[in-house]
């Protein structure tokens, strides 16, 4: 099949989250599964030189932005045998920062147009238009009202994914027809209407031809008014028209046995792992020994990774137990800050990192032996996956994604890649941590975790199978 991915960040060449991580690896997992797979995102001033520099001019057309004709340059590069498409608009794009401008309802809405507009000129017309987040969710409605009647369109199918239902693109009534060029009988509430606002995300929810999100979990907790923030109704109207996909990771980008980051390359030995540990907790100032339990964070430190469990209860569980902590990332202030002071109180086992950096998120993975996301919400997450992958074993709360990837450990049967729980409550976090640190001091109970964490499948081919049968489906439709 011919499959357009739109979204409005790929790694490698522009990334703020895992969104990014995504629409960088699945189209390789389809690709290798024999579809024509092709991706389309804009041309962002913030994308190396060494990608930048390599991009082929394909031609220019100008996109309808409402009353206005705006110019939008076509720019090609293949990347590990998969097309990519930059738009190039330096007035949208050609600034700081991808997301958070003032007119990001404009910028947004001219991606959308644009991404159908340049269709013709690619010598490429999918079978499926694959959307996702807010930012391209517009795609559906916009092919729908404008370009049905082109002989060109008409087959061409969409499905749309949401990546994290927080974040809607919700812009003021004016964009409807002063951007989009959308008559006001969308809207309505079984439209694009949000509050008196335009969401974009509901654009994709109502008019696409499936909906998916990134995890089964997920998929369901989403449909009741906790999560659903205000479209919990429409997602449980959907019926088989939506489904839960969860996400993978790139296992050849992220491989213990070949990658150049980390310290001492591994497959699934722990005393090649304990290396990585005694070469990590030098390089963080911490004391140097095999047998205290090292804990890790990779994370944006923001209300919804669960920081508040981590505050409430820190101090208390470095004050009595035998453990080291490092927590990598930035986000909100007031966290920072708080990490900062924390780390003055607990010099010999607690490293804060503020910063964000990929070598060493890897060398963390590696050198770590558990990993904590106790998350208030996770639509999939994928740092718990790069963590099993390393073989550094997931303490998650039981949510979205890291419900469907994590298992806590049973050492009666021997089953199980974790350690979990249940409740949004600190102290069941602290005694699931000290669950996790019980088992990591018998080291056959911790031997058979690791190796179960070491066994899993965590790739991307699994969840290509399923989206194949979704694009399947959706492209026998009338």
């Amino acid at each position: 099949m011919k499959i357009l991915f739109a979204a409005a960040e790929v790694a490698p060449f522009i990334k703020t989250g895992g969104l990014a991580d995504v629409i960088g690896a699945l189209p390789k997992a389809l690709h290798q599964a024999g579809h024509d797979v092709r991706i389309i995102l804009p041309k962002y001033k913030e994308i190396p030189a060494e990608y930048k520099d390599s991009l082929q001019h394909l031609g220019e057309v100008y996109v309808p932005v409402g009353w206005r004709s705006q110019y939008c340059g076509i720019q090609f590069l293949e990347y590990e045998d998969i097309p990519v498409y930059f738009l190039d608009n330096e007035s949208y794009f050609g600034r700081d920062g991808v997301y958070g401008h003032w007119d990001d309802g404009e910028r947004f809405a001219f991606l959308d147009r644009a991404v159908l507009e340049v269709l013709p000129a690619l010598d490429f017309k999918p079978d499926v238009l694959h959307c996702h987040d807010w930012h391209t969710a517009m795609i559906p409605l916009l092919l729908h009202e404008h370009y049905r009647h082109n002989e060109f369109y008409q087959n061409i199918r969409t499905v749309f994914t949401i990546h994290n239902l927080l974040y809607q693109g919700i812009f003021p009534y004016i964009v409807l027809g002063d951007l989009l060029g959308l008559p006001d009988h969308y809207f309505t509430v079984g439209g694009v209407e949000y509050n008196g606002n335009v969401s974009f995300m509901k654009a994709g929810l109502v008019f696409a031809d499936h909906v998916t999100t990134v995890s089964p979990t997920y998929a369901e907790e989403i449909k009741n008014s906790h999560y659903g923030y205000g479209l919990d109704g429409l997602l449980r109207s959907l019926g088989e028209r939506f489904s839960g996909i969860v996400n993978g990771i790139d296992t050849k980008l992220f491989n213990p046995v070949s990658d150049q980051q980390i310290a001492v390359r591994y497959r699934s030995s722990l005393a090649k792992k304990k290396e990585n540990k005694i070469q990590l907790q030098q390089e963080l100032g911490l004391v140097q020994s095999e047998d205290t339990p090292l804990v890790a964070m990779v994370t944006r430190l923001v209300e919804p990774k669960g920081l508040d469990l981590v505050t409430r209860i820190l101090d208390e569980w470095l004050h009595f137990d035998d453990v080291q902590f490092v927590i990598l990332g930035t986000g909100d202030r007031a966290y920072e800050d708080w990490f900062r002071e924390a780390a003055y109180r607990h010099p010999e086992k607690l490293s804060v990192q503020i910063k964000f950096n990929d070598g060493l998120s890897r060398r963390i993975y590696a050198g770590s032996d558990l990993f904590l996301m106790p998350s208030q919400f996770e639509p999939c997450g994928i740092s718990q996956l790069l963590a099993l992958r390393y073989g550094s074993i997931p303490v998650v709360r039981e949510t979205g994604g890291l419900n469907d990837t994590v298992h806590s450990y049973n050492e009666f049967s021997g089953e199980g890649n974790g350690f979990t729980f249940r409740n949004y409550n600190a102290h069941d976090l602290l005694h699931t941590l000290r669950r996790g640190i019980s088992f990591y001091r018998d080291q056959e109970q911790w031997k058979k975790i690791v190796s179960n964490a070491f066994a899993g499948d965590y790739s991307w081919d699994v969840s290509a199978g399923k989206y194949t049968e979704i694009y399947e489906q959706v492209s026998r439709q009338e």
